[in-house]
């Protein structure tokens, strides 16, 4: 009777068969993607299959670095590594190593790579971008003459703004020579010195896009003084010239809506700026002239000419209470004058010479008041009211008269003294 095996030693000898083979250890299989899960653990877990059949394969957490890509169900690709038994359940698979697109695939995974190396430069670094001018007079464009790319800026452009100029470098946009023709057209606008560049071209697949993925192009774009606004393909495509350039718009259309400002918006601003202005600047002459006004009343008020008035009429005043003073005064004064003419009348020589008084003068021509001022025989010369009388004197005689002592009263003197005529 034939020995009977178990399954674990039949499981473990197909292991070391597939251990022992060269080919099994080293492998490359391709094939389309199904069943791809992403398991929590890191590992990869999918199957490869074509028309023939289908083999299971799982891909290590610790091998990821060997995935460039985010692989999905329908990707076509090629996966590196080695076919192993798993001895539990006594199948087969392919553990991965590595995973590459293939075709088209292949063309994103160069995509992925290029992006991943010029990221790493910071040549995508916001820090870089220029900022888009709001209000620009030229616009280059670096598109295909004949493309539906360009007429969509014409039309988006003359519809917002036709006083923009609108200046295109005819550029090829795919195929050999491509990437050059955009270089070159970008380094033409630039030196020409246009306010912004816009680089695109209409949708497509990735091998029609590529020029926009090369590195000649992202570099362009990178050093361009201009600032540029990329606009290859459709919004879900995204180039390696989106994320170099300044900003991405998702269409050509869109592009020039952002890079060409509305005329009509802009009018509208500048009425109602004007407006505006117009009601501050009233409001600040109201301001104003309410400002002068109180300027006017306190000049008016410290004016010089008023102060003069001020005082003028305060001079008048004070020399009309003064006239009437002095006529006050002057009419007092008279009335004393008169007051002191009748008492100075009373004691007038005149006035006592016409009373029967005379003035008597000696020879010296002094008044005499005293008989010792005469002589015997002296002329003497006596003034009466009309005239002067020449009298000779022929003796003096002393009359006693009563005199008053210091209370009052009248006292009697005598004398001895005697003279005759």
């Amino acid at each position: 009777m034939n020995r009977a095996y178990s399954v674990g030693q039949i499981n473990r000898y197909i292991q070391n068969m597939f251990t022992q083979d060269f080919l099994l250890n080293k492998i490359s299989v391709k094939g389309e993607v199904s069943n791809c899960k992403y398991h929590t653990s890191g590992h990869i877990y999918f199957s490869l299959k074509d028309a023939a059949g289908t083999i299971s394969c799982v891909m290590f957490a610790g091998a990821r670095k060997g995935l460039a890509f985010s692989m999905k169900n329908g990707d076509n690709v090629v996966v590196k590594g080695k076919v192993e038994v798993y001895e539990r359940d006594g199948t087969y698979q392919l553990y991965a190593r590595e995973i590459k697109l293939e075709g088209a695939g292949a063309l994103y995974e160069k995509y992925l790579a290029l992006k991943e190396e010029l990221e790493d430069m910071g040549m995508f670094a916001p820090e870089y971008k220029q900022p888009i001018p709001k209000y620009i007079q030229k616009l280059g464009i670096v598109t295909a003459a004949t493309g539906a790319a360009v007429r969509d800026i014409q039309n988006v452009a003359g519809r917002r703004n036709p006083y923009v100029q609108l200046i295109l470098y005819p550029a090829q946009v795919q195929g050999i020579g491509a990437k050059e023709s955009i270089v070159k057209g970008i380094e033409m606008l630039d030196a020409y010195g246009v306010d912004t560049i816009i680089v695109g071209r209409g949708g497509g697949s990735i091998e029609e896009l590529w020029a926009f993925n090369e590195e000649e192009v992202a570099r362009a774009i990178f050093e361009c003084r201009t600032p540029i606004i990329s606009a290859v393909g459709h919004e879900t495509d995204t180039t390696i010239a989106d994320y170099a350039a300044d900003l991405r718009a998702p269409t050509p259309s869109a592009a020039a809506e952002l890079a060409v400002f509305e005329i009509q918006d802009l009018l509208g601003r500048l009425e109602e700026y004007h407006a505006k202005l117009n009601r501050e600047l009233q409001q600040q002459i109201a301001q104003k002239r309410q400002g002068l006004k109180l300027y006017e009343n306190k000049l008016s008020y410290l004016n010089p000419k008023s102060q003069i008035e001020e005082k003028k009429q305060h001079y008048e005043s004070i020399q009309i209470r003064l006239e009437s003073a002095m006529k006050t005064r002057i009419l007092t004064s008279r009335q004393e004058l008169r007051l002191y003419i009748e008492r100075m009348k009373g004691l007038s020589p005149l006035d006592k010479l016409n009373q029967g008084f005379s003035y008597v003068e000696n020879e010296a021509h002094k008044a005499v008041t005293s008989i010792s001022q005469v002589k015997s025989g002296e002329t003497l010369l006596i003034q009466v009211s009309d005239g002067t009388i020449e009298a000779r004197s022929i003796g003096t005689k002393q009359v006693e008269r009563g005199v008053f002592d210091d209370t009052g009263f009248e006292t009697k003197r005598n004398t001895d003294d005697r003279r005759s005529f």
